[in-house]
């Protein structure tokens, strides 16, 4: 396809799309620490909060958006790429309207709440020339590149089991993550999509079929709208399994991988630092890295060389498949087959 380059500049201007907690916590931050973008403009429904953004980072007063104003950013040279930082199923509306307003865009996960809806984005994307990449912030940290080493090259023979749990306990029960509306399932969307896409990694191929089962709500009331906690099995074509679990109830933050010559696991192993490895072995030692910046600068170095993202939309809308499958055996009862033929081997 033919992409759209905006004027060239030393760093891509990047634009946030919600600042909430991520955009707050991390993105910002990463941004000062980023090579090869910036933070050039932001967008919220929050007067008081553009302006607190304005002042910590120096931005021009004409590149605040609201979303009712969004659209105009297609007249902005300061943009060339768009982040989405808001609820899973506000995800598809705003990066079609980026990118047709000519914008690369980074979403982030999961790509989008339907299947559907992830081919819009894809399709909308590739209409406008742009790219279109996921917030896949683990391909970029050491630990998460060593585990893909470890299992993809059968350093420690091949890999026949995989354990994973990413779960984090939730307290208040008004916030976007427990309304369906908003986030389009529980835990599996927005932690055991890190499960999903570490098994992938570390096997080195696709899954061929998912079978899982919701754990019992202790909390039903809180949990009306999407699941508490699920379980779930992925089944690879050689044999290989992973086990894997996501949980709103609770915390847990563990990933083991168990070959024929030994083992290797990370615990934590999805948290944004901190990040703690071990194998058979011996213990893993590597750098703390910033993931959302080098995530944020691979993009940029991505668009700057004509080059699709490691973490690109498809890989999105792969894992969106997934995740389906996934909710349609825990609400069956039975497992179900995956055909994942279009796309590319982890």
């Amino acid at each position: 396809m033919s992409i759209h380059h905006s004027i060239p500049r030393e760093k891509l201007g990047v634009a946030l799309v919600g600042l909430g907690e991520y955009s707050n916590g991390q993105l910002g931050p990463a941004l000062k620490a980023t090579a090869y973008c910036s933070l050039t403009a932001v967008v919220s429904g929050s007067e008081e909060k553009r302006k607190k953004w304005q002042d910590e980072y120096q931005l021009k007063s004409e590149n605040l958006y609201s979303y009712a104003d969004f659209d105009r950013i297609k007249d902005n040279t300061d943009i060339d790429i768009v982040y989405i930082v808001l609820p899973n199923s506000m995800h598809a509306e705003y990066t079609i309207r980026a990118a047709r307003a000519g914008k690369h865009v980074i979403c982030e996960k999961p790509l989008a709440t339907t299947v559907e809806d992830g081919k819009r984005m894809i399709e909308a994307c590739n209409e406008a020339g742009v790219r279109l990449s996921v917030g896949y912030r683990l391909h970029f940290d050491l630990f998460h590149q060593e585990l893909m080493r470890l299992g993809r090259g059968r350093t420690l023979g091949k890999v026949r089991r995989i354990i994973s749990d990413d779960s984090m306990a939730i307290g208040e029960k008004d916030q976007w993550r427990v309304k369906g509306s908003l986030a389009g399932g529980g835990p599996l969307m927005n932690n055991g999509i890190y499960c999903v896409q570490a098994a992938q990694y570390i096997a080195g191929q696709l899954p061929v079929a998912v079978n899982a089962s919701f754990l019992p709500k202790t909390d039903p009331e809180k949990f009306k709208d999407v699941e508490e906690g699920i379980q779930w099995e992925m089944e690879f074509v050689d044999g290989t399994v992973a086990i894997c679990e996501s949980s709103y109830a609770r915390d847990g933050n563990f990933l083991r991988a168990e070959a024929d010559d030994g083992w290797f696991e990370l615990s934590p192993a999805y948290e944004y630092s901190g990040l703690k490895g071990r194998a058979s072995t011996g213990e893993m030692i590597f750098p703390e890295v910033n993931q959302q910046a080098l995530q944020m600068d691979d993009f940029a170095i991505c668009i700057k060389n004509n080059k699709t993202s490691r973490v690109s939309g498809e890989m999105g809308l792969r894992d969106l498949i997934i995740l389906k499958a996934i909710y349609k055996s825990a609400s069956g009862g039975r497992k179900e087959p995956l055909d994942l033929d279009a796309f590319a081997q982890p």
